[in-house]
């Protein structure tokens, strides 16, 4: 099926990158999909108005994704992005040389999405235009001939109407859902990939700050020591000032006041240390503050998940529902056609018994 399709596509635009796609297990991990960089193309097939994105390794297919309206190409850094494809079931990464091939991919890609989604909508008035078409010729045939049978069956035909109405409301309604839950999916990796990112910052500022405590301890002892030593040398020097020429020369005592300097400036660089520290604990409060509001954004994002789950299977139990009513309908308007088909028999029957009896 693959070689069909690309005989009739052409390739609108390609670059070379590296192909990843997220581990099926964690969903948070990068599994690499080609050895080395690959090239990515954008093909559009004129025929079905579809547009699709291709990589090709080897003999096997790395990407093949028909791009539509709800996808979203995503820029995590200046030379990687990102999209999901929900009908895969899987999010592929590409990493690019540069960062303006980036850029040009990023583009390309929205302008391919807007062109799927004019598309779509174009494919949609198309359905809903040969519908109404559809059922509005059976209704001007009726009131041509301007039977009565024929009006007898105009109310299965209008619940039939509705029922076919009710159908495209329904799937209109599904595809909003999961377009909903397709890009709930990917706030939900995002917010994945944040919220691991904050851990893994968040065990480096623990263990920092563990290693700043206990080089606090130690500084607090050396502090202390160093204070009993300033407080030694000044009671030394104020003993030298008491006793006068009696004590150890001038030269000792500007080598303690000297040293007594030193150590001031040992005790004021010590507190800048320390002021540091309580800064630094202060900064890993505020990051521990952002890793619960990111645990919390996740916690609400698998409830809005679990949420729309439940809309999608709704939605898919009316449209089975209405499929069976409509498969009821077709019943019913097909055993009333059967019974007019019948009283148009006798009536035929009747009418040449009754030329027969004039001519008589």
């Amino acid at each position: 099926m693959f070689p069909h399709h690309r005989e009739r596509e052409q390739p609108i635009f390609s670059a070379r990158a590296h192909v990843f796609q997220i581990d099926p297990t964690t969903k948070r991990n990068w599994i690499p999909a080609s050895k080395h960089a690959v090239t990515v193309s954008f093909f559009y097939d004129a025929t079905r108005n579809v547009y699709r994105i291709i990589s090709v390794g080897g003999t096997k297919a790395i990407i093949n994704c028909t791009v539509t309206p709800s996808m979203t190409f995503t820029k995590t850094s200046q030379k990687f992005g990102q999209w999901a494809d929900s009908r895969a079931n899987t999010v592929y990464g590409l990493g690019f040389a540069t960062e303006q091939q980036l850029h040009q991919f990023s583009e390309k890609f929205k302008e391919v999405k807007d062109a799927a989604r004019l598309a779509r909508e174009k494919s949609q008035d198309k359905e809903l235009a040969n519908t109404a078409l559809t059922i509005a010729a059976p209704q001007d045939l009726s009131d041509e001939l301007q039977s009565p049978p024929v009006m007898c069956v105009n109310g299965p035909e209008d619940k039939l109407f509705r029922s076919q109405s009710a159908d495209i409301t329904l799937s209109s309604e599904k595809e909003r859902i999961k377009k909903m839950l397709s890009e709930g999916s990917i706030c939900e990796m995002n917010l994945e990939a944040e919220l691991f990112t904050l851990q893994d910052s968040n065990t480096k500022l623990v263990a920092a700050l563990h290693e700043a405590n206990a080089n606090v301890e130690q500084w607090k002892k050396q502090l202390a020591a160093y204070q009993e030593e300033t407080d030694r040398l000044r009671e030394q020097v104020a003993e030298l000032e008491a006793h006068g020429g009696h004590g150890p020369s001038d030269l000792l005592k500007d080598e303690l006041t000297q040293s007594l300097e030193e150590l001031e400036a040992l005790l004021k660089a010590k507190d800048e240390e320390i002021h540091i520290l309580q800064s630094k604990k202060a900064e890993y409060h505020e990051m521990e503050h952002h890793r619960d509001e990111a645990i919390h954004r996740l916690r609400e994002m698998e409830m809005r998940n679990s949420d729309l789950e439940r809309r999608i299977q709704n939605t898919e139990q009316n449209l089975s529902n209405s499929l069976e009513e409509r498969d009821r309908m077709d019943n019913e308007i097909q055993r009333a056609i059967e019974i007019l088909d019948i009283k148009i028999f006798d009536l035929n029957d009747l009418r040449q018994s009754l030329v027969k009896l004039i001519d008589k």
